[in-house]
């Protein structure tokens, strides 16, 4: 019900959204859903694990009346000048830039924290200055870290297993500190291994859903690191959607400033996984009917359960997941059936065409529309 009124709300009046990674997966989602409800949206985004055919899909998808309202900043949130620039005239941030994957974070600490640390702290002082309404940022169930308790609740965190984790849980702690020094509203999301259309299948650090999608349409070995019998709350992206726009436009005063868990509360295994993956694909892909997984070490900086316990969200947000992971898988599966094959690297995609605006000296902003 509270979504409802949201989403009417939007539609009666348009407001200026920032959106940073905006060429990601979760970021073309949300700039997607703003666009849809005639919002004015601009983008920040480096590309360096966004792609731009995220955000031609999305031109495809709203049509060039909405795409009229999106303009793109490339630039990158490592540079203070360059996050002034994008927070200037900005209503709402919906702060998504990040070098996710713990894995990676624990190959390369230093970019991982350049990116989720600074460029984070970056963007919180450059919002602060510009007297956007409200910041709403990317967190991560990973602060939850060897914490055993399930399902996991807000208030209860254990020791970070990982950098990925550290820099999440700095995004919390300085947000929560610039709310009291400058009187800065703002909120984090915790989300919970999300998944949907136009996430990344390729490359070292890719997620397992649309990892696996791949591998088994392309008839190649799926790989589960560990026995199979980690679990996790697998979460479509359209709840993300819907846990940032009630996070924006909130008006309850006692769910500001503070943290919430972005995810279905449920459970599912690697091998449940798996099994659902491969039953739902097996009718149009029939060369899965023998296949299994092959199983590696568990990796480091994993944990071995998570589930989330979305009470808080559910009472101070008026939050409610409108897709639980078999409807979500439904429609993810649909997406790549239809779009892996095209889905080509970022440099074969070409260049947008551009009206830039002449960029201050000092910065290598990049302003364009697309």
């Amino acid at each position: 019900m509270r979504y409802r009124e949201i989403l009417q709300q939007l539609e009666r009046k348009s407001c200026t959204w920032l959106v940073t990674g905006a060429a990601g997966f979760i970021g073309s989602s949300l700039v997607e859903s703003l666009l849809k409800l005639n919002q004015r949206v601009v983008g920040l985004d480096n590309f360096s694990t966004g792609y731009k055919k995220n955000l031609l899909d999305v031109r495809q998808i709203v049509g060039l009346d909405a795409w009229e309202n999106f303009s793109l900043i490339q630039a990158d949130i490592s540079d203070l000048s360059s996050c002034r620039r994008a927070c200037a005239g900005i209503d709402f941030v919906l702060h998504q830039a990040a070098l996710g994957s713990v894995p990676r974070s624990i190959a390369d600490p230093i970019a991982t924290n350049q990116s989720n640390v600074t460029g984070f702290l970056n963007m919180l002082r450059a919002a602060n200055q510009a007297s956007v309404k409200r910041f709403v940022f990317a967190s991560s169930s990973s602060v939850y870290g060897d914490h055993p308790v399930l399902p996991k609740v807000e208030d209860v965190i254990g020791n970070c297993l990982s950098p990925y984790a550290v820099s999440k849980r700095v995004n919390e702690l300085y947000a929560l500190a610039f709310s009291k020094c400058y009187g800065m509203e703002c909120i984090g999301l915790r989300y919970f291994n999300v998944f949907g259309p136009r996430q990344d299948p390729g490359g070292a650090y890719a997620a397992v859903i649309p990892k696996w999608i791949a591998a088994m349409i392309e008839n190649q070995p799926v790989h589960i690191n560990g026995d199979g019998e980690t679990s996790r709350d697998f979460c479509y992206v359209a709840n993300v959607v819907q846990a940032n726009l009630l996070s924006a436009l909130s008006q309850n005063g006692q769910g500001l400033n503070t943290v919430y868990n972005v995810a279905v509360s449920g459970r599912t295994t690697l091998n449940q996984l798996f099994g659902t993956l491969k039953n739902h694909l097996l009718p149009n892909y029939p060369h899965l009917e023998n296949l299994t997984p092959h199983y590696f070490p568990a990796r480091a900086g994993d944990v071995r359960h998570s589930q989330a316990d979305i009470s808080k969200a559910r009472e101070l947000l008026g939050y409610e997941p409108t897709h639980r992971i078999e409807e979500g898988l439904d429609e993810t599966l649909r997406w790549y059936t239809a779009n892996l094959l095209r889905i080509q690297p970022v440099e074969q995609i070409g260049s947008f065409t551009s009206k830039p605006t002449a960029p201050d000296a000092d910065t290598a902003l990049v302003p364009m529309r697309i």
